[in-house]
């Protein structure tokens, strides 16, 4: 390359650290790299932006795949890529995306942290509308554009706090993003299974071939949707009586016969092909009943979650430190549980063997959950 040339494109090349003041601003860390939140320095606009640092030097192979698909998807409830910087002093790639004040795992720890403290505050029952229909139809976009998000969890569904998009749905970090086709692609030939551990595809477990979308959406992001109306996790539990669906909810004060009740049965189907789609669930009677669903989640009203706290440079970011938010890739054994078991494949004719039972039991499809006992190594009495 022309000498001449290279330094005029470097001198003409913006650089992230003249545009934007971020530092001492840190507020998320992970294996994925460093997230800041900054401002223009320029004073161009008041707006907030969220600078997210890709760890290591150059551009690895995730950071081309979740570049190249952010630069093609615009939707509501998708986070969208804005710019993209190279540094060639240092060869870091930084990210631009708008800031999200808040996350789903952080709304699900402050209500947890209420309860905990004897002061709980509740969960409107129209925010937790809004939230889950604006996820699906986030994932509805996505799939229909042949995407699989493929680590869907709390803290990737991002909120946003005040500003033009109040309360709006993000779904964030394509890292693991892949595109599927039709026919469907092995797994092999994507990546090894990279979904979070709690929010897996019973699929998955017994040894799927293929990624679907079902494996995508249906099962492993509305896994969460208990998390909504009872601020736990669904399922885990230690014992088998405890797994049941109609136990778990109506100790949470969920009638069986409600809405909310038989869209969640349907979403938890262990069957991937009767499994009901985001599409399907979208056009669900919950979502058509009041209160309806509002593109602010919080419906106006004044936002109670605390605004995201600054890191130190070297303090890890405490979702970093929760098992349940650690990236899927970095998981070393999926629970302490599961060293019980000598390997999946024992788990398998467990699992199997349960399945026939249930699709035996007259109408229990509610029973589709009582898989999850066995791979957390809990022996099941025949």
């Amino acid at each position: 390359m022309d000498y001449d040339f290279k330094t005029k494109l470097a001198a003409e090349r913006e650089k992230v650290e003249d545009l934007f003041e971020y530092e001492g601003c840190k507020v998320g860390r992970g294996t994925y790299g460093h997230v800041y939140k900054a401002k223009r320095k320029d004073g161009e606009d008041e707006k907030e932006y969220a600078l997210k640092q890709i760890e290591g030097t150059g551009i690895s192979m995730s950071a081309c795949r979740e570049i190249a698909l952010l630069r093609e998807l615009k939707h509501p409830n998708v986070i969208a890529l804005q710019k993209v910087f190279l540094s060639h002093s240092d060869r870091k790639v930084w990210l631009l995306f708008d800031y999200a004040e808040h996350d789903l795992w952080h709304i699900i720890k402050f209500h947890r942290a209420s309860k905990a403290n004897k002061k709980p505050i509740q969960l409107p029952r129209g925010m937790v509308k809004s939230l889950l229909y604006q996820i699906l139809d986030g994932i509805h976009y996505l799939h229909a554009n042949w995407v699989l998000h493929r680590d869907l969890k709390p803290a990737n569904i991002l909120v946003m706090g005040e500003g033009s998009e109040r309360g709006r749905v993000k779904i964030a970090d394509m890292g693991f993003a892949r595109l599927f086709n039709s026919p469907l692609k092995p797994l092999a030939d994507l990546d090894p299974v990279v979904v979070t551990f709690w929010y897996r595809a019973p699929e998955l477990l017994l040894g799927a071939r293929h990624y679907t979308k079902a494996i995508d959406k249906d099962w492993e992001d509305i896994r969460k949707m208990p998390e909504f109306p009872t601020l736990q996790k669904d399922f885990r539990r230690t014992t088998y009586a405890n797994s049941s669906l109609i136990k778990y909810m109506e100790k949470h004060k969920v009638k069986p016969d409600s809405k909310v009740f038989l869209l969640l049965q349907k979403l938890l189907t262990m069957d991937p092909t009767k499994r009901i789609t985001s599409e399907q669930a979208l056009q669900d009677p919950y979502f058509l009943e009041d209160p309806l669903p509002t593109s602010d989640v919080f419906a106006g009203c004044q936002i109670p979650y605390p605004k995201r706290e600054f890191l130190n440079e070297d303090e890890p970011d405490e979702k970093t430190e929760k098992q349940q938010l650690q990236p899927a890739t970095q998981e070393k054994g999926w629970s302490n549980h599961l060293w019980r078991l000598t390997s999946l494949q024992l788990a398998r004719p467990l699992i199997a063997r349960q399945l026939n039972k249930d699709e035996k039991s007259e109408g229990k499809t509610l029973k589709c959950v009582r898989w999850l006992p066995l791979v957390h190594g809990i022996q099941v009495a025949e």
